[in-house]
């Protein structure tokens, strides 16, 4: 399993006026361990949800990934309750690629993927040939050439599936710019090593990169928008309840308002 740092939080620390109910955890279950990417999504559940969850009695364990595959891969091998990594796109595919039981259990708030640059101010001055790094991972690398062809740097062509364009699939590319894929947790590190590079929000955050640096950011449409995922089977019991409740508290809108300003929210908050 691939992480870097494990967080606890004991029931102890649960002093906080908290918006979820009050009502007590899931008798048989908890011990619960969710796991989440390094940045936003790691502090969302440090932040938000583990607080409420510790009130109604949980213990809950986070545990920090690095990359895009090992999270899904631990909570199908039943390593994890839960994880927060990933949108429904991303987890419908992969789901399907690896044949996993998993589903998308609620909505959570998301850092749009950006485009960054320290060499251009902005896309009106891509120059024929400028360098494009972006995620290589299937279906952020097909959000990443969509929002380069909202922004009209490229154009892909109309009959392919928009969640599984490639750089293969274009249909113009006016100014001959250069697209290279690299591993997602990568990209910031590219970031005035080329001229642009299309960083998904998680690792732009976890780097230091500021969402309001970017010369360009996307407004995610619904299947681009990060959620959380349990074992299908265990979707109806009572933590996983407590848990969907938590995301959609007043308690974790405050959070929201005081923490994570500009991400896009869940509907209803």
């Amino acid at each position: 399993m691939t992480l870097r740092r494990t967080f606890i939080l004991g029931t102890a620390a649960a002093v906080l006026a908290l918006g979820a109910a009050a009502h007590a955890a899931d008798p048989a279950k908890k011990d619960l361990v969710f796991g989440a990417t390094a940045g936003y999504n790691y502090d969302v559940l440090k932040l938000g949800i583990v607080p409420q969850l510790e009130k109604q009695g949980y213990k809950v364990k986070l545990v920090e990934f690095n990359d895009y595959v090992q999270p899904n891969l631990a909570l199908a091998q039943g390593s994890l309750d839960a994880n927060l990594f990933q949108h429904i796109a991303y987890l419908n595919r992969f789901k399907a690629d690896q044949k996993l039981d998993l589903v998308d259990l609620v909505q959570s708030t998301t850092a749009p993927m950006g485009i960054y640059s320290k060499s251009r101010k902005s896309l009106a001055d891509v120059k024929e040939g400028d360098r494009f790094t972006l995620p290589n991972d299937p279906s952020n690398l097909a959000r990443a050439l969509l929002l380069l062809q909202q922004n009209r740097v490229i154009t892909v062509k109309a009959d392919v599936d928009p969640l599984r364009v490639t750089e293969k699939d274009l249909a113009s590319n006016p100014r001959k710019v250069r697209l290279q894929p690299v591993e997602a947790a990568q990209l910031p590190r590219t970031v005035g090593d080329v001229e642009f590079a299309v960083v998904p929000g998680n690792f732009a955050i976890a780097s230091g990169l500021k969402l309001t640096s970017a010369v360009a950011l996307e407004t995610p449409p619904v299947q681009f928008q990060q959620v959380v995922a349990v074992r299908s089977a265990d979707q109806g019991k009572p933590w996983a309840k407590d848990l969907a409740a938590a995301f959609k508290s007043p308690f974790f809108k405050s959070v929201l308002d005081k923490d994570f300003p500009g991400y896009v929210r869940p509907a209803g908050l």
